[in-house]
């Protein structure tokens, strides 16, 4: 196990993400905030599901997911159809226009990665990404159990 210090070094470096996470943001289009981003990008990745699966996916409340959900409806991006399971539910989906701003939007973000990583190099970006998907699924692997407050974590 790594010795305190990383880990707080480690809570330091990863609330300086947001940095990161607005010059993201800066790159997007204005009628398509971050949120919005988000949806369009998992459900161009895991296909289409329900409004639930997407809640979970995001990690967020029900009624944010619904809010990012309706603007990108109203925008044309996504569609809602009935569950032919259970017709309460609705089904998520990416429109053809959705399916071209994902385009745009990764285009967008890969540009940005190579414009300020352009002096890293393909090992140091593989590296990264590899800490990060590890971090991401011990993240997750830790929500699966049930929820601790950072007192009861020492």
């Amino acid at each position: 196990m790594a010795e305190r210090s990383r880990y707080e070094e480690l809570a330091r470096q990863i609330s300086a993400m947001g940095a990161v996470k607005r010059s993201l943001a800066r790159v997007l289009p204005v009628e398509c905030p971050s949120g919005s981003a988000a949806v369009l990008s998992l459900v161009g990745r895991y296909g289409e599901m329900r409004m639930s699966r997407l809640a979970e996916l995001l990690a967020v409340d029900m009624s944010v997911t619904s809010r990012h959900v309706a603007h990108v409806v109203e925008r044309g991006w996504l569609e809602r159809s009935p569950d032919p399971d259970d017709r309460r539910s609705r089904i998520l989906r990416l429109t053809p226009a959705g399916a071209d701003l994902l385009v745009d939007l990764g285009r967008r973000t890969t540009d940005m990665f190579a414009h300020y990583l352009k002096d890293w190099s393909d090992d140091d970006v593989g590296q990264l990404n590899a800490m990060l998907a590890r971090l991401r699924d011990s993240v997750g692997d830790c929500r699966a159990h049930a929820p601790r407050t950072p007192a009861q974590m020492t």
